[in-house]
């Protein structure tokens, strides 16, 4: 019993993509403006830039600051401008939003980076299992990026997946 073993999966042809690789990976941290109010309700424009003066920026060096306001106070756009203006030189990015809406707009702009041409009419498997949550949101867009280059897109693993879209 000689048999050679063949690795029928690997010889499929077949391309796993796992999102996982695009996930971010910068540190996302939460900027809230209520404890910058007054009273945590009315922004007054000379104590709020008094209050942005004071705050130690380089705690944000390298990482995603998502700016979001937990009470319903109205917030003047320029408010968010002067945050931009303080963060910029040293968080990697920016994001209105709390923390779960900035990981989603950062992996969503990951996953435009990625050069769709090479899966250009191949098999692809997008990984579905993993350490990371990958939301649903990440699937969708994939999918929406690759369907219109691939010869298929399937979910799963190679030995058990789940059909998405086969070109006609």
């Amino acid at each position: 019993m000689d048999e050679e073993i063949v690795n029928r999966v690997a010889q499929s042809g077949l391309l796993t993509l796992d999102l996982e690789d695009y996930y971010p990976r910068e540190e996302i941290v939460g900027f809230d403006l209520k404890p910058l109010l007054f009273r945590e309700m009315i922004l007054k424009e000379k104590e709020f830039r008094a209050a942005l003066q004071q705050i130690d920026w380089s705690q944000y060096t390298g990482k995603i600051l998502a700016v979001y306001c937990s009470t319903d106070a109205i917030i003047p756009a320029w408010a968010y401008m002067l945050v931009a203006v303080h963060a910029r030189p040293f968080a990697g990015n920016i994001v209105l939003g709390d923390t779960a809406v900035a990981l989603r707009q950062t992996f969503l702009t990951n996953l435009q980076t990625i050069d769709t041409q090479i899966f250009a009419d191949k098999r692809v498997i997008v990984k579905g299992c993993g350490d990371l949550a990958v939301g649903p949101f990440a699937y969708l867009e994939i999918t929406r990026l690759l369907q219109p280059v691939v010869k298929s897109i399937m979910y799963g693993e190679a030995c058990s997946n789940v059909p998405v879209y086969k070109k006609k």
